[in-house]
């Protein structure tokens, strides 16, 4: 053989043996400071004597293995501040995907994650950050997700987000941001969530097109407030004891005017009254009449312009007090704005006002008169309601701890107080009881409509207690379609006016897998995949347990994973396809309450967990989680 063709063969051996064992040397070396300066809870199987491409957890490389593309690490228990200039991962220059989130890291926004040019994908949701954001964000051109939510961040959004071209889902919920929301006009953007935020002001017409729980939490409006009212004009003051010339002259002609018109109603006075003495008795019976008919109209307009109250209501306010208060935006939801008002006698109230209702007077105050009349102490009650042609109102009892959305999806950091599993199951247990109440009345045929997380409060006793009942057949049955929070809507309402007592029973379903995984109904995830968290459940305990269903707070408590487990079998079988599958609320209330019982019958398994460690579905859930999945 010739010599040059020796070599040769030998070279490209060599060749082919490097392409096939290569590592990304560089970025093998950045993970492995990043993980040796950083205090993880959770071992990784990260070794430099292993391949970083094939072997390590949460490393995914290019396709010659020469450059790290995605580094996922959630939920590793990493705690602390990431010291600035020494974020170990921006030395990855070819790095797309970077997922930190649910962790515990502190500090400020790690600036040097701006030198990642090729970035596409960011979670940094559920931890401490607090601070600004960057202020200049163009350097990511082909960012596509960015998730900074449930974290401390403060200060305004940079407007620089706007330059993020290929931006499909921004959330910035549950932090601190302030100021007016800058004009995000991306044509690619299709998921938005600026929710329990402090942002001010008006939406930008570009951003109109997002449903209102996009922003809700905020102070930020697309419509015109409760109109104030104007606080009285003080009386001008006396600069000069002294009249001119011309002022007496016009005091004169004045007061002659005055004395004129006094002897002409005098006399027209007198002539009247001769002539009323002449009247026959026929005339003045049709003219007490007249008066009469008149007085009625007077009061009939009274009761059409003030506030109906329900029997049994201490509240002692009218209209004028009403438009008066001092108001405060709760949130907006499908069919309205909610309004925190704090009167002047010291009394708050939440004032709904209702927006895109088709229904007349008559049919209105009907619905309102259903409503009204439920008392139940797992139903909020509502207190008064007022109607007029451009304006409908309802009054209900302020809940100073929030909605259970609220309190479930608020920001999380270290000042904020979980929601334990014991308050979970009582929210769910005592949501369940107000809707079976709800449901037999009415002869059995009431309906809520619009059962979600922000529709639900704690009582006095901290259970579920539900609210913003019964409207949905008085409402537009388009305009609510674009603005309802999406996720809670059953599968087969297709006229938003016609929900059923299985829709609702589905829309619970819903809100026992939020309290379960700590997931919003419908939430980004991915580069351009928007999940729905009804799917998302199934799918996972359809093909394999993951140990990611259920929220990473709930961890932490031992002895609870049987219960866990059980509460997932109600919300699945609750959002089951098909209306006839799914459990009547009765049953499902039952089911709730024997949740306790059951796990005591069965703590065995469930003692054994440690706080933190990942629940495991056991055989006969996972087979019935199949079953129940398969719509």
């Amino acid at each position: 053989m010739d010599i040059k063709l020796f070599f040769s063969v030998i070279l490209v051996c060599a060749t082919l043996c490097f392409h096939t064992t290569a590592e990304p040397v560089e970025d093998k070396r950045a993970l492995l400071d990043f993980i040796d300066n950083i205090y993880h809870s959770r071992k990784l199987n990260w070794d430099e004597k292993t391949s970083a491409c094939n072997n390590w957890t949460g490393i995914t490389c290019n396709h010659d293995n020469s450059r790290v593309i995605a580094v996922r690490l959630p939920a590793l228990g990493f705690r602390g501040s990431i010291p600035e200039n020494f974020l170990q991962i921006s030395r990855l220059s070819a790095l797309q995907i970077l997922s930190l989130r649910s962790n515990g890291l502190g500090g400020v926004f790690p600036s040097d994650l701006l030198k990642l040019g090729d970035l596409m994908v960011l979670y940094l949701q559920n931890n401490n950050f607090q601070g600004p954001l960057p202020l200049d964000l163009s350097v990511w051109k082909n960012l596509s997700v960015l998730n900074l939510s449930n974290n401390g961040f403060n200060g305004s959004i940079p407007s620089s987000v706007s330059n993020l071209t290929h931006l499909t889902a921004l959330n910035l919920a549950n932090n601190s941001l302030s100021g007016d929301i800058p004009d995000i006009d991306i044509p690619s953007l299709q998921w938005l969530d600026l929710s329990n935020n402090n942002l001010s002001g008006f939406l930008p017409q570009s951003l109109l097109r997002f449903p209102s729980s996009s922003f809700s939490g905020n102070n930020v409006s697309s419509e015109k407030p409760l109109p104030p009212v104007p606080p009285p004009t003080a009386a001008p003051k006396k600069h000069s004891s002294k009249f001119s010339e011309s002022a007496i002259l016009a005091i004169v002609i004045g007061s002659c005017a005055v004395a004129f018109v006094s002897i002409a109603l005098l006399l027209i006075a007198t002539n009247w009254k001769k002539n009323e003495e002449g009247m026959s008795k026929t005339n003045v019976s049709s003219q007490k009449k007249e008066k009469s008919i008149k007085r009625t109209d007077s009061q009939h307009r009274d009761e059409k312009t003030r506030l109906v109250f329900f029997e049994g209501c201490s509240l002692a306010f009218d209209l004028e007090d009403l438009l008066r208060a001092s108001a405060e935006v709760l949130g907006k939801g499908t069919f309205g704005t909610t309004y925190k008002a704090a009167l002047e006698d010291a009394t708050t109230v939440a004032v709904k006002r209702l927006r895109e209702v088709i229904a007349g007077r008559k049919e209105f105050e009907q619905q309102m008169e259903v409503v009204g009349s439920i008392r139940h102490e797992n139903v909020a009650p509502l207190r008064a309601y007022y109607y007029s042609k451009d304006e409908k109102l309802m009054v209900y009892d302020y809940y100073s701890q929030g909605s259970v959305s609220a309190l479930l999806h608020a920001k999380r950091g270290e000042n904020r107080i979980p929601l334990d599993w014991e308050m979970r199951l009582r929210i769910a247990t005592g949501a369940a009881r107000g809707i079976a109440h709800i449901h037999s009345h009415s002869g059995g045929k009431l309906v809520h409509g619009n059962l979600k997380a922000s529709n639900i409060f704690l009582n006095s006793k901290q259970y579920g207690c539900v609210s913003d009942l019964g409207l949905a057949t008085l409402m537009n049955p388009i305009a609510p379609r674009l603005t309802r929070t999406p996720g809670y809507r059953a599968p087969e309402v297709t006229d938003t006016r016609k929900p059923s007592q299985a829709s609702d029973i589905y829309s619970f379903g819903v809100v026992i897998l939020e309290l379960l995984t700590g997931k919003s109904p419908v939430h980004a995830s991915g580069r351009e995949e928007v999940i729905h968290l009804v799917r998302w459940v199934q799918s996972v305990v359809r093909e394999e347990w993951t140990g990611e269903v259920f929220d990473v707070e709930l961890l932490r408590y031992p002895n609870i994973e049987e219960e866990m487990v059980a509460m997932l079998q109600i919300g699945m079988s609750c959002v089951a396809r098909m209306p006839g599958q799914r459990p009547k609320i009765g049953d499902v209330v039952k089911m709730l309450e024997e949740i306790r019982s059951v796990s005591a019958g069965n703590s065995q398994s469930a003692g054994t967990r440690t706080p933190g460690s990942t629940p495991t579905l056991t055989p006969y859930v996972a087979e019935a989680g199949s079953s129940l999945g398969q719509n």
